[in-house]
């Protein structure tokens, strides 16, 4: 018997964080306990990540993407099916209204956005600029040249 405990459910609420405290606080403030619809979390590189969401049934049209804030919430909604008359004898598809959010670390933009297969794929990059990049400074400041 292990007394180890697992820290995935930590990561699916947050993309591109390397510190723990972040994680933690991401993981606390998270709103939404649904797991529909199915979503992977994807590291694709150094500074690339992918967001893969289930989204079978839906239609472009029927998804709504938004970045407010430093979180980004992927919603989709069922289509009026007026003009339809459709009698599901079983319905295993579930079209129902959902809203995902996923809270961005600093310097992640999402880049672009597509619909394919029934997955919708949100595309992430870290885009660090330069003045918050490391530094490395020298001691004793600059030596002189020597003539």
């Amino acid at each position: 018997m292990t007394t180890a405990f697992s820290l995935a459910p930590l990561f699916r609420q947050s993309v591109g964080f390397d510190r723990f405290n972040d994680l933690f606080e991401s993981a606390a403030r998270s709103e939404s306990g649904s797991t529909y619809p199915p979503y992977n979390v994807e590291k694709h590189g150094e500074d690339h990540y992918r967001i893969v969401v289930a989204a079978a049934g839906f239609q472009e049209e029927d998804l709504d993407l938004q970045v407010e804030k430093g979180v980004l919430t992927v919603s989709g909604g069922k289509r009026d099916s007026s003009g339809e008359s459709v009698t599901y004898l079983h319905q295993g598809i579930a079209q129902r209204a959902f809203k995902l959010s996923f809270r961005l670390a600093d310097h992640i933009e999402v880049k672009s956005a597509g619909l394919a297969n029934g997955l919708l794929s949100v595309d992430l990059l870290r885009v660090v600029p330069e003045e918050a990049k490391a530094k490395r400074i020298p001691i004793n400041g600059e030596k002189p040249a020597l003539n």
